[in-house]
């Protein structure tokens, strides 16, 4: 028990060296140098499994009838695609600006949907876990609509005209945002029993969203080890990825204030799927632009550790003082 509860407190930090000491092993056995080709192609394949997994199984512990709407549903969602729109539209009037690298990062953060992970953090918070779960779809339905439409003009494929390179972009996207979300629908009207014995499982989703991680964090350190950009526009990354970071969850903690759900709509607006995140820059964009969303996995992380820590201080304290005051009786 020790051990399991030691894996689940460090998870993030055990994932991310994971990752980056699997990747230096790998590339540093001359004998694996064949199997490269093959085990990128194989990351190709990998990484959309697990991120349609993991989808599947957090949708089929949703009951539709838990399902929450409120007022900060619709302005988080207008100011996390209207933002993504802006930049993109910045990017689409000036296609050869230098700083293109690091928006494009910027509309990586802001489009990401919201982490599967959100709705453990957010009741641990004392949140509201059927909003922000009620949230994750609203988020995922407009990324699988927003990608297509803007991607093509933000960062056009050279190989192909914009409504093929849209298609291709809808076929990538529709069938890993949705369908999850349309195969669970199916199972609990079908298929209840055996729904409800799969939403058991909710540490498959943990051990899955750790071992996607360490994956996705090899990944970005592959693409740091063979960029050829300069450090400026690294560095420009990072600090990108940060500023949304922070952005996003100051914004949807003082909206979410406005309407008495403040932890809720600052997890909704701030904590990302990462893994997508990074699959979607290697994917729609570029492998530099992927690194992007392995740094926001750190920050959003970090930030998270560090509200668990005061809400569990804040609470820890009365029980102390009042054990004090037993003993002192």
């Amino acid at each position: 028990m020790n051990v399991v509860r030691f894996l689940k407190e460090w998870t993030l930090i055990i994932s991310i060296l994971s990752g980056i000491a699997g990747y230096f092993i790998y590339v540093s056995i001359p004998a694996l140098d064949p199997t490269h080709e093959a085990v990128g192609k194989a990351i190709g394949i990998i990484q959309p499994l697990l991120i349609f997994t993991m989808l599947f199984l957090t949708f089929c512990r949703i009951d539709a009838r838990d399902l929450r709407l409120c007022p900060w549903h619709g302005w988080i969602l207008l100011i996390q695609c209207g933002l993504f729109a802006g930049i993109g539209c910045v990017l689409i009037a000036m296609p050869h600006s230098g700083l293109r690298v690091v928006l494009e990062g910027a509309m990586l953060c802001l489009i990401c949907p919201t982490a599967t992970a959100g709705a453990v953090i957010t009741r641990k918070l004392g949140g509201d876990v059927n909003r922000i779960t009620t949230y994750t779809i609203l988020i995922n339905l407009m990324t699988a609509v927003l990608i297509p439409a803007m991607v093509p003009f933000v960062h056009p494929n050279p190989d192909m005209n914009v409504f093929r390179s849209a298609m291709l972009i809808v076929c990538k996207v529709f069938p890993l945002l949705l369908l999850p979300l349309l195969a669970a629908m199916a199972m609990r009207r079908f298929l209840p029993a055996f729904t409800a014995r799969i939403s058991r499982f909710q540490d498959l989703s943990f051990y899955l969203w750790a071992f996607a991680l360490a994956l996705a964090i090899a990944v970005t350190v592959r693409s740091i080890m063979h960029a050829e950009i300069d450090l400026a526009t690294e560095l420009g990354l990072v600090a990108v990825s940060l500023a949304s970071c922070l952005l996003q969850f100051w914004l949807g903690r003082r909206i979410g204030a406005r309407y008495g759900d403040r932890i809720t709509a600052g997890q909704s607006f701030g904590q990302k799927n990462t893994v997508l995140a990074i699959w979607m820059g290697y994917t729609f964009f570029t492998p530099v632009t992927a690194m992007t969303g392995g740094f926001y996995s750190i920050w959003h992380n970090l930030i998270n550790s560090w509200q668990l820590y005061r809400h569990e201080h804040a609470h820890s304290e009365p029980q102390a003082d009042s054990g004090s005051r037993i003993r002192s009786i």
